[in-house]
């Protein structure tokens, strides 16, 4: 409690430098989880791609070999077409009569039709199967591609989060210094502000007379209100604290 009343206590100046103070951390830990948290989702996406290329392909190496079992049926059913004939034709020489012999024929004539049959699906399989190849080149070739950005990602990020951590565990020691130094209901109000702001700003200064925040036209009355820094002044529009541009080099007058 002793430390609450020291803290409520403090001069509204000073309240503002560490609110102001603790903004400049604050914003910097976001930045370094914002550069952070956009690699993991690239890593992710490129992952995702990856595992989706690896489906494309082995669905096109199934249909490919689907495929070459197929062309190696009909070539065993032409094979098997031509014994028939073969043999039909050795029989015509032995009939007894015409109508064996046009029956033959007949024969004759459904193996040939046959044969057509399956030398036309033979190059319908074929030239399906050089479509799937050509995907399955292409698909093998961004593969390969990706693999690499993958390993690019991976050890940026692998480096980024080496290097950031102990400065980002460094900025967290001191955001808890700082807010050891605020009393409670302004430090309520700051994570209130923070939380619903989308850029995460809870203290702004004024910048070309207006709001460093939502950018609306300050009164010259209140931007003198705000640079005497007597009292904590929020911004009509967004709700943010203000502070005037010069809080972090001298004392207001």
């Amino acid at each position: 409690m002793a430390t609450k009343n020291k803290n409520a206590e403090m001069p509204v100046e000073e309240k503002l430098k560490a609110l102001y103070d603790l903004q400049k951390v604050a914003t910097e830990v976001d930045k370094i989880r914002t550069l952070r948290g956009e690699l993991p989702l690239e890593v992710q996406d490129l992952e995702d791609e990856l595992e989706g290329l690896e489906t494309r392909i082995s669905n096109y190496e199934t249909e490919i070999k689907a495929l070459n079992d197929s062309i190696s049926a009909k070539k065993n059913e032409i094979k098997e077409s031509g014994l028939l004939i073969k043999k039909y034709e050795a029989q015509q020489e032995n009939v007894r009569n015409n109508r064996e012999f046009d029956s033959l024929s007949k024969e004759m004539e459904f193996q040939k039709l046959e044969i057509e049959l399956s030398e036309k699906r033979i190059k319908e399989f074929n030239s399906e199967l050089s479509n799937k190849q050509a995907v399955i080149e292409s698909s093998k070739e961004l593969f390969e591609d990706r693999q690499k950005d993958l390993a690019d990602k991976k050890n940026e990020l692998t480096e980024i989060v080496g290097e950031t951590q102990v400065d980002e565990e460094k900025k967290l020691e001191k955001i808890t210094q700082i807010e050891k130094t605020i009393d409670e209901r302004l430090l309520t109000a700051f994570n209130r502000i923070r939380s619903n702001a989308i850029n995460g700003l809870a203290v702004v200064t004024v910048e070309r007379d207006a709001c460093g925040g939502c950018f609306n036209k300050i009164p010259p009355q209140r931007q003198l209100d705000i640079k005497s820094r007597k009292k904590v002044i929020v911004c009509e529009y967004c709700g943010r604290i203000l502070v005037d541009d010069e809080i972090d080099q001298k004392p207001a007058e």
